[in-house]
């Protein structure tokens, strides 16, 4: 027993030194990483001149020598565009599908304008929509190119940014309707690209060069996803956010933007796919999953602003005189729903895509989790309710293994008295008080472990909903009942100041400011955490004891800026536990002391006669 409770000792030390650690280091660093940003975005260029980008792949894989042009918004000391002039500096063609709003560059072909059409900024529906694409010479250029490319020597005109393409059909861009560019070097060759997109978020590209010329051709086609400054990341170890792919043989490749301040070595591959990634929202290449390319991510130095990409370059291919040259590639744009990502990895042969949702170590746990409670959403309609149902579906299931535990910590109850006279009778002889009380536990049939599996158990089941809350899109803005208006952000209400009532927000003061706020929920889930402990027997060490007391208050704290939904679950959870653990000791025969402990918090004992 003395083991357990030093094991949970030190899991509640290590917590401390956590949030120790997130206060005194973590917040800092996220500070500098925001000033950092907005040093970045206040350092801009003069105005812009549209079609600037990071170098493209040379056909040898590595970035093309200096001199390449610079982006917009790498020169110090004058003002960028708006996001509006930006689009507005190159004709356009608009993409109008059920999910997505936006355009194409036709100068350069480029796709720098998405907008997600079931996605705002906050829970108010007359929020903005999320922007994920944004064209170069606008805040925060984020976009994705296709094209050729060929050995230095060979001295041929391709198409660049600069480069203007003409549209054979007016637009717009639709599902099922694609749209053909064409542009015509000059000098004997014709390239056309043709685009499609799905109902929901994947562009199809199709580039094809007829040679004309009376000599063979040979080119590479590429793909690039480049993102011009840092983006603000939240900075968590629950999930990944920056460059990735599956390349190679299948592994997974998770790069932070830090990560591409230094050469990153290019991968060999067939097929696979490669982009970057934000928390609910990527952009992602995927060539055909039968080529072979060279794979890479890298970032450059483009005056004050730091530019991250992520590009392939295709195998070589020769077209001779009158023949043509095709090359098909694929980009994803969109929300990283699970169905859909799923659904692309199934219907195209995407290997391993659903990896673009970080799932993290406990994938055969965390995935299978989220498929359960989306299963009850569909029947319920509310993820808050799913979450209930699977919590009373996990608690059946592990129903025979908790009757063991309780009945455990019944007859441990049970000879509580027992254990506080070996205590006294051997004092300062820690030996041979351990000898007495595994007497004890033998003569008494007690496993003094049994009572940490119920909390072993719920650990992972804990961790796997935390990472469905916190990384799945399905759960963002996801309401519950009452203020809870998103599962996946922390209880809106605070204790503090009352919960509204009073109108001043206690969080803005410093310093001690991050620590007040504590919602209804996580007091619900602190008050049912200390009604389970009280079942459990109490430890013969007043030292101990005094700890295990205050752990409520201290979990209640510590959740409080968790996910309402992670909130609602434990506290679901312990009630549960509270009634099961209460019926089955009593069964066994332990006295249920826990309404007379809750007397004794709410109700005041009578004065003493006189």
């Amino acid at each position: 027993m003395d083991d357990n409770r030093n094991t949970m000792l030190a899991i509640l030390l290590s917590v401390v030194v956590l949030i120790a650690w997130q206060f005194f280091i973590g917040i800092p660093q996220l500070e500098k990483q925001k000033a950092e940003q907005k040093q970045q975005q206040t350092q801009q260029t003069q105005p812009a001149q549209p079609g600037q980008v990071v170098p493209r792949p040379a056909p040898d894989g590595r970035p093309t020598p200096s001199g390449a042009p610079v982006p917009p918004g790498t020169q110090p000391g004058a003002a960028i565009l708006t996001r509006a002039a930006a689009l507005a500096a190159s004709p356009r063609i608009a993409i109008e599908t059920p999910r997505i709003k936006g355009s194409i560059a036709l100068r350069g072909a480029r796709i720098d304008d998405v907008a997600l059409s079931d996605y705002r900024e906050t829970v108010d529906p007359k929020s903005a929509n999320i922007v994920l694409l944004s064209p170069s010479g606008g805040p925060d250029p984020f976009y994705a190119e296709f094209g050729w490319t060929a050995a230095p020597e060979a001295n041929l005109k391709l198409p660049g940014p600069d480069t203007v393409w003409t549209a054979a059909n007016p637009g717009p861009l639709a599902p099922e309707r694609p749209l053909v560019l064409t542009w015509n070097n000059g000098e004997g060759l014709l390239f056309r690209r043709t685009m499609a997109i799905d109902r929901n978020y994947m562009f199809t590209v199709t580039d094809e060069v007829e040679n004309g010329g009376g000599n063979p051709l040979t080119l590479f086609g590429y793909g690039l996803i480049s993102r011009h400054g840092t983006p603000q990341t939240l900075g968590y170890y629950i999930f990944h956010e920056g460059p990735v792919g599956v390349l190679g043989d299948g592994k997974l490749f998770e790069l932070n933007y830090k990560d591409l301040e230094k050469p990153v070595e290019p991968v060999k591959s067939r097929g696979g796919w490669l982009g970057i990634t934000d928390k609910y929202w990527a952009a992602t290449l995927i060539p055909d999953p039968q080529a072979n390319l060279t794979a890479r991510f890298s970032s450059a130095l483009l005056g004050s602003v730091r530019a991250y990409q992520a590009d392939y370059l295709l195998e070589t291919a020769t077209a001779a005189p009158g023949a043509k040259l095709t090359s098909k590639n694929l980009l994803f744009a969109g929300a990283k729903e699970v169905a859909v990502v799923d659904g692309y990895e199934k219907a195209l042969g995407i290997k391993s895509f659903d990896l673009l949702i970080d799932w993290g170590w406990f994938y055969f746990i965390t995935k299978p989790l989220f498929q359960l409670l989306h299963y009850f959403y569909n029947l319920v309609g509310n993820f808050g309710l799913s979450i209930l149902i699977v919590t009373v579906i996990i608690k059946i299931v592990f129903f025979p293994l908790a009757n063991k535990s309780y009945a455990s910590m019944a007859r441990m109850k049970a000879v509580q008295p027992q254990m506080l006279a070996i205590r006294e009778r051997y004092g300062d002889d820690k030996v041979k008080q351990q000898q007495a009380m595994m007497e004890l536990y033998k003569q008494e049939k007690i496993n003094p472990l049994a009572g940490c599996l119920p909390i072993l158990i719920q650990i992972p089941v804990f961790f796997a909903l935390y990472k469905v809350l916190f990384v799945t899109i399905e759960m963002r803005h996801a309401p519950f009942y009452g203020w809870i208006k998103d599962l996946s952000a922390p209880d809106p209400t605070n204790l503090f100041n009352l919960f509204g009532l009073i109108p001043f927000d206690p969080t803005v003061l410093p310093l001690i400011g991050q620590f007040l706020h504590i919602g209804a929920w996580p007091l619900v889930m602190g008050v049912t955490m200390w009604a389970q402990m009280k079942l459990n027997p109490a430890p013969p060490d007043p030292t101990q004891k005094m700890i295990f007391d205050w752990m409520p208050l201290f979990f209640t704290f510590m959740l409080a800026s968790f996910s309402a939904g992670l909130v609602i679950y434990w506290a679901w959870n312990n009630a549960l536990s509270v009634l099961q653990q209460s019926v089955i000791m009593s069964r066994h025969g332990a006295k249920i002391e826990l309404w007379d402990n809750l007397k004794a918090l709410f109700v005041r004992s009578k004065p003493p006669a006189t």
